[in-house]
């Protein structure tokens, strides 16, 4: 076999049609080799003969996408002083488009022995046999005149789904390819989501990841994914087609068609930690590459991890090898597969370039500067494990974040806790008290009332304590706050009244969240009532537990109604998700003067200190002025747009509220009643009487557009 010196960059295995050149970082090692495998897992050896700053690289001609290939790095093995070389595990390559298989945790795949003491010696057996293995793909792939739909943030409406959960159930989608890249771009599942109204689609994890061998010993599996180990390559468990590279063409094609439809497809991405696990966790890929240019290690205990994820690792946001994969790989999904992009978990952690969580980190510099990476949606996870972790409104101006004081708040005033209100307020007009003072704007908050982790919409109504036995953890995992409400009843019921208050208080979640200020986002399935069974922590649930049953019952079909006009009422009134904060009345205003926004008790006057101050305020009424609003669109005309009345009751009487005087409106048209979802859309003048039932919300619209200028 012919071998030529090749390049030090790209890094990864780069196919030219001719052959393939191999690159691989590693500043210990004493020397490595490209392992190629054949079809019946025969293993040719190749001594890498090139190096130039750390890079080992060759090129290899004849080569043909769909080899399968690994490294075996020699170097020094000392763990105590954080160096684990170890030529008898066979490794992934960091940057591997492709990768064919999974692990199965047999004892070779580890650097220790399971019967002896970590003193006892490295491991010696060969892992080979048991482990995935790293793909050459064709990079040529017809993408036409795809293009970036480039949803502007303040218009975008988000759907968090599951790859595999969402079309697992699906009847419309063809049995062989349920679960896949191939059937979540299935025609029927993209008109679905197109006629939801929702903007773009954000996967949980479709990195490569490792399926637990501690979940799979008690038949359990890593369901959710955040357990990476290949940051270019598309998990190939969702791949219909083939494990050899096809992935990566499927999955282009799925954002083809995602594309098509005018939607964005973000990824949730997982740079904090890889699925190499702490020193007990096994060696894959960039443990035995180079440990310590990877991870962070504890000060002065180099043979242990600092870990601020949870899981065992983190990695070393100081180290420019480090940040260069995780931004190479940023880079290339957006360039090479087209995302839009990305939501980090735990996004803390990236901020941690030494001790403490600083928005001004190196990793940050980095991201704001690239002309690629900066250009698409960045949004944070604002918080991890470690001290100070907790981070909502502290990250940088051009990210949006996931504001957890938003769920929590919201779920609180709904479920009547008191002295809620004036944060409600505040997360209701897109929590100008994080974000405003950094000069940020309301697209900075992705309000969300609930996600893939903790309870769906239909469980956070239906149960007040988790019910996770199913993971066999003895139901000790998962959060224990859920700030939940059963409405009386522990599970699944058949009293009337409770069935009926449930969907009620689903209708007034979905309500607040896709009428309140900033990017809302959907946890897939709670459009349609899916439920957990009360598994607040479903991470390993890989069947009925976590996938959507689209077999709908005629109240799950009345709830999509409800979401889905919902959804186009708001993408079809630009107040209702306005690029700017409002402003409120002023001291000293005149009385005439009507602000963006108003907001009243239930007899119609303007709401005081004393209302604002009452530990039991459990209602208010909400004026937005559609008037000309100080923002233009994109052919530089002043939006204009009808006034809206809110009412929210959460308290469980119902409360008459009397619209406000005619200066703000004269005639208003119910458009919501979260009472009475299918009744009929009555018409109010100002100062009539109108009764908002227990736990309800009320949504009016003006009858007619207004040119009514408002006070910037």
């Amino acid at each position: 076999m012919q071998i030529r010196p090749g390049s030090m960059y790209p890094l990864g295995a780069g196919y030219d049609g001719a052959g393939v050149n191999f690159a691989l970082f590693s500043q210990l090692a004493e020397k490595i080799e490209l392992c190629l495998f054949d079809d019946d897992d025969n293993e040719t050896r190749i001594e890498m003969s090139e190096q130039n700053s750390f890079v080992w690289h060759n090129y290899v001609p004849g080569i043909q996408p769909g080899q399968r290939y690994g490294y075996r790095v020699y170097g020094p093995y000392d763990p105590e002083h954080g160096l684990r070389c170890n030529p008898h595990k066979l490794l992934l390559d960091p940057y591997a488009k492709a990768i064919e298989g999974n692990s199965d945790g047999d004892e070779s795949l580890y650097s220790f022995w399971f019967d002896e003491d970590e003193h006892a010696g490295m491991n010696t057996l060969d892992s080979a046999p048991h482990m995935m293995k790293s793909a050459v793909v064709n990079p040529y792939f017809d993408w036409g005149n795809d293009q970036h739909p480039f949803i502007p943030y303040h218009d975008s409406v988000i759907y968090e789904a599951h790859l595999r959960g969402m079309t697992n159930l699906n009847a419309e989608v063809p049995p062989e390819i349920r679960g896949t890249y191939a059937g979540l771009a299935y025609p029927t599942v993209i008109d679905y989501l197109k006629k939801l109204g929702v903007t773009a689609i954000e996967l949980m994890p479709v990195h490569q990841y490792v399926n637990d061998a501690f979940l799979q010993e008690k038949g359990l599996s890593n369901y959710w994914g955040y357990n990476t180990i290949g940051f270019f390559a598309p998990h190939n468990e969702y791949s219909s087609s083939g494990q050899r590279g096809e992935q990566v063409n499927e999955f282009k094609s799925m954002v083809k068609s995602f594309h098509k439809a005018g939607m964005e497809v973000i990824l949730d991405v997982v740079y904090n930690h890889t699925a190499e696990g702490n020193d007990k966790g096994p060696t894959l890929s960039f443990k035995g590459i180079d440990n310590k240019s990877y991870y962070r290690l504890v000060d002065g205990d180099e043979a242990h991890y600092f870990d601020t994820t949870g899981t065992g690792n983190s990695l070393l946001m100081r180290s420019p090898h480090a940040l260069q994969l995780i931004t190479d790989s940023l880079r290339y999904w957006v360039t090479e597969m087209h995302v839009d992009g990305f939501r980090f978990d735990l996004a803390a952690t990236l901020a941690r370039q030494f001790q403490e969580v600083d928005k001004l980190s190196a990793f940050f510099d980095i991201v704001e500067q690239d002309p690629v990476i900066s250009r698409v949606k960045l949004i944070a996870e604002p918080w991890d494990l470690g001290s100070g972790g907790y981070q909502v409104g502290g990250f940088p101006s051009s990210w949006s974040e996931w504001n957890g004081r938003y769920r929590d708040c919201v779920r609180d005033f709904w479920r009547s806790q008191p002295s809620t209100l004036p944060e409600f307020a505040s997360r209701l007009m897109g929590s100008s008290d994080l974000y405003q003072d950094d000069g940020r704007r309301p697209v900075a908050s992705v309000n969300f009332v609930t996600a893939h982790d903790g309870f769906t919409l239909s469980d956070l109504v239906s149960y007040n304590n988790k019910h996770n036995e199913a993971n066999l953890e003895g139901n000790r995992d998962g959060e224990n706050d859920n700030r939940s409400w059963n409405c009386g009843v522990e599970g699944p019921t058949s009293i009337g009244d409770v069935s009926e208050l449930r969907m009620r208080q689903c209708r007034n979640f979905l309500s607040t969240l896709l009428i309140s200020q900033g990017i809302p986002m959907i946890c897939g399935g709670d459009e349609v009532g899916r439920t957990q069974q009360g598994n607040n922590n479903a991470y390993c649930q890989d069947n009925d537990i976590s996938w959507t049953n689209w077999n709908l019952d005629d109240e799950q079909k009345s709830l999509l109604d409800f979401t889905t006009k919902l959804i186009h009422l708001r993408l079809d009134h630009p107040v209702l998700h306005r690029r700017r904060f409002f402003t409120g009345r002023e001291a000293g205003d005149k009385s005439d003067i009507i602000p963006q926004v108003e907001w009243f008790d239930h007899t119609g006057s303007i709401m005081d200190k004393n209302d604002w101050n009452n530990t039991h305020a459990f209602s208010v009424m909400v004026f937005l002025n559609g008037g000309e609003i100080p923002e233009k669109d994109w052919f530089g005309t002043n939006l204009i747009d009808n006034d809206f009345i809110f009412i929210f009751n959460a308290h469980y009487e119902p409360i008459v509220f009397t619209l406000p005087e005619e200066n703000y409106g004269k005639k208003w048209q119910l458009m919501v009643d979260t009472f009475n979802p299918n009744g009929p859309q009555l018409a109010y003048e100002a100062g009539f009487a109108i009764t908002a039932q227990p736990r309800s919300f009320l949504l009016l619209m003006s009858s007619e557009q207004h040119n009514r200028l408002v006070e910037h």
